[in-house]
C-alpha cells in the first residue's frame, strides 16, 4: 500500500469542518492527525473526498495543509486518577488541576454487550428521593429517562442521586452538554461539599465548546463508565442533556451537507441515542458482574412529550420520570407526574419491603388527582370520597422533599408507611412535614433506632415488626398532638387551638 493513501490534503475548510482529498485508506470514525496537536474525526466518506470534524482550534489550519490517517478509531485515555476531576470529551483535565497519567485507551464508540453477556436487573440503585424510590424505582443497569420543561428540577434529581451514592461503591459520571461553565462550577462545588466529588468524574462540553465536543461528550462519559463496569464495579452515568446533544449532531450533519429530515435532524438521529443508551446494562457474573446505569435527561418545549427527540429517547429507555411545571410552581418538589412516569423494570429491583409498603401509593395518588378535579364542581361529597381526598393531600405533602437531602431506604420505608397506613389521616396537612421530620428524629435519637436497623434488614413487614412500629407511631403521635395542641372536633376534622 502506498504511503499516499495514508495522507490527504485540505481542499475546503469552514465552521470546524475540513474536507480532505487523497485519502484512499481511511475508516469511518477514524482519528485524523493534522499536526500541531490538532486532530479530527472522520464522519463522511465520499467517493472523491472525506468529511472531517476538527477537534481543536481549526483556525490554525489552512487550505493545502496535509493530514494523516492514524489507523485508530477515536479513543479516550482513562485512569482512576480521573476521579474527582473535570475533563473534556477527549479526557484532558480542564479544572486547572495537575495532569494525570492515562493508562488505558478505549474507543469512544463501542458495540453494546450482547444478551448473553448480561443478566436481568435485580439490584436497586437508590436515588434517596422518596417519590422515585417508592413509585418509580431504578435498578443498576437500567436506563431511566428524566424528562420535563426547563427549570423543573431535572438536574436536581440527577445530582441528588449522585449524592446518595456516597455510602455505596457506585462511581458516578456526570456529563454536562452545552451548559454554562458557571452552572457547572457551582454543581462541582456542591458535590465536593457533600463529599461525593472524589468518587465522581465530570465530563464537560460547555455552551462555548465546539459542536464536535458537545457531540462526543456523552460517548466519552459512557466509555469512562464502561471502564469501571468491566472492572466489576458499578457506575452511574448522567447525560445532561441529550436534547442539546441532538442539536450538536444536527449542526454537524448540516455542515457536512447531509440531507435533513424531520425538524432538520438527519435520518440517523434515533441511532445517535440508541447506540449510546444500549451500552447501559448489568453484566452477568461470568463477565465480572459490573453494571452501568444511565440517567439521560431530555428537555421538552411547552410540555410536548410527543415531539421528535423526546419520543425517540422514551422508546429507547426503560421508563421515564416526567416532571410537570404546574406541580413545580405549586410547590410540589420533586414535581413528579405519577400518571406519565413509569419504571418498566425497576420493580424487579426494588427493595422488597418498600415494594410491600408503597404498593398502594400510586393508586391512592391517582385517585386523589381524579377526585380532586371532580370535587371542585361538587358541593356535597360522601365520606369515602372525602377520606380519599384527605389521604391524597397527606401523601402529596409527605412526598415533598428538599434538594440535597436524600434519605436512607429505611427512613423512606417509615415515611411511606406513615402515609399509606392511615396514621397521618388525622394530622392537619400543614403539620405533616413537621410530623415527618420530628418522628424520624425521634427514631434516630431515642431507644427505637433498632427499628430502623430491623427495617433495613427485613424483606417483609411481619406482624411483630409492624406491631412494634405502630406502637412507636402511636406513642409519638400522642406527644405530638399534645405538644401542638391538636384536638378533634365532633365532625372528625382536626383543628388547632
Amino acid at each position: 500500500m502506498k504511503n499516499s493513501e495514508h495522507q490527504g490534503e485540505i481542499i475546503s475548510l469552514a465552521d470546524g469542518i475540513a474536507w480532505l482529498t487523497g485519502l484512499g485508506d481511511v475508516m469511518y470514525g477514524e482519528q485524523i492527525d493534522f499536526g500541531n496537536n490538532i486532530t479530527g474525526l472522520v464522519l463522511n466518506l465520499e467517493e472523491e473526498r472525506v468529511g472531517v470534524v476538527i477537534l481543536g482550534d481549526y483556525e490554525r489550519l489552512k487550505l493545502g495543509d496535509i493530514a494523516k490517517t492514524t489507523g485508530r478509531l477515536l479513543e479516550i485515555g482513562i485512569s482512576e486518577d480521573m476521579l474527582g476531576r473535570v475533563v473534556d470529551p477527549l479526557g484532558e483535565p480542564i479544572d486547572g488541576g495537575k495532569t494525570f497519567s492515562k493508562r488505558n485507551y478505549l474507543p469512544i464508540e463501542k458495540i453494546a454487550p450482547g444478551i448473553v453477556e448480561r443478566k436481568p436487573v435485580d439490584t436497586p440503585l437508590q436515588t434517596g428521593i422518596k417519590a422515585i424510590d417508592a413509585m418509580i424505582p431504578i435498578g443498576r443497569g437500567q436506563r431511566e429517562l428524566i424528562i420535563g420543561d426547563r427549570q423543573t428540577g431535572k438536574t436536581a434529581i440527577a445530582i441528588d442521586t449522585i449524592i446518595n451514592q456516597k455510602e455505596t461503591a457506585v462511581v458516578s459520571v456526570y456529563v454536562s452538554i452545552g451548559q454554562k461553565q458557571s452552572k457547572l462550577a457551582e454543581m462541582a462545588k456542591k458535590l465536593e461539599e457533600y463529599g461525593v466529588l472524589q468518587n465522581t468524574i465530570i465530563v464537560a462540553a460547555s455552551a462555548s465548546s465546539s459542536s464536535a465536543m458537545r457531540y462526543l461528550a456523552p460517548y466519552a462519559g459512557c466509555t469512562i463508565g464502561e471502564y469501571f463496569m468491566h472492572k466489576g464495579k458499578h457506575a452511574l452515568v448522567v447525560y445532561d442533556d441529550l436534547t442539546k446533544h441532538a442539536w450538536a449532531y444536527r449542526e454537524i450533519s448540516l455542515l457536512l451537507k447531509r440531507p435533513s429530515g424531520r425538524e432538520a435532524y438527519p435520518g440517523d438521529v434515533f441511532y445517535l441515542h440508541a447506540r449510546l443508551l444500549e451500552r447501559a446494562c448489568q453484566l452477568s457474573a461470568a463477565n465480572g458482574g459490573g453494571s452501568l446505569t444511565a440517567l439521560p435527561i431530555i428537555e421538552t418545549q411547552a410540555q410536548d412529550v410527543a415531539a421528535y427527540i423526546p419520543t425517540n429517547v422514551i422508546s429507547i429507555t426503560d421508563g421515564q420520570i416526567y416532571l410537570e411545571p404546574d406541580l413545580f410552581f405549586a410547590g410540589i418538589r420533586p414535581a413528579l407526574n405519577v400518571g406519565l412516569s413509569v419504571s418498566r423494570i425497576g420493580g424487579a429491583a426494588q427493595v422488597k419491603l418498600m415494594k410491600k409498603v408503597a404498593g398502594r401509593l400510586r393508586l391512592d395518588l391517582s385517585q386523589y388527582y381524579e377526585l380532586a378535579t371532580f370535587a371542585q364542581f361538587a358541593t356535597d361529597l360522601d365520606v369515602a370520597t372525602r377520606e380519599k381526598i384527605e389521604r391524597g393531600k397527606r401523601i402529596i405533602e409527605i412526598l415533598k422533599q428538599d434538594q440535597f437531602s436524600p434519605m436512607s431506604v429505611e427512613s423512606q420505608i417509615v415515611v411511606i408507611y406513615l402515609a399509606t397506613s392511615g396514621n397521618l389521616d388525622d394530622i392537619p396537612v400543614e403539620f405533616i412535614s413537621e410530623f415527618e421530620k420530628d418522628f424520624l428524629d425521634y427514631l434516630e435519637r431515642g431507644n427505637h433506632r433498632y427499628l430502623l436497623k430491623e427495617l433495613a434488614k427485613k424483606s417483609e413487614l411481619d406482624a411483630d415488626l409492624e406491631g412494634q412500629l405502630s406502637g412507636v407511631i402511636s406513642d409519638f403521635k400522642k406527644k405530638f398532638v399534645k405538644t401542638h395542641k391538636l384536638e378533634r372536633e365532633e365532625d372528625g376534622e382536626s383543628k388547632i387551638n
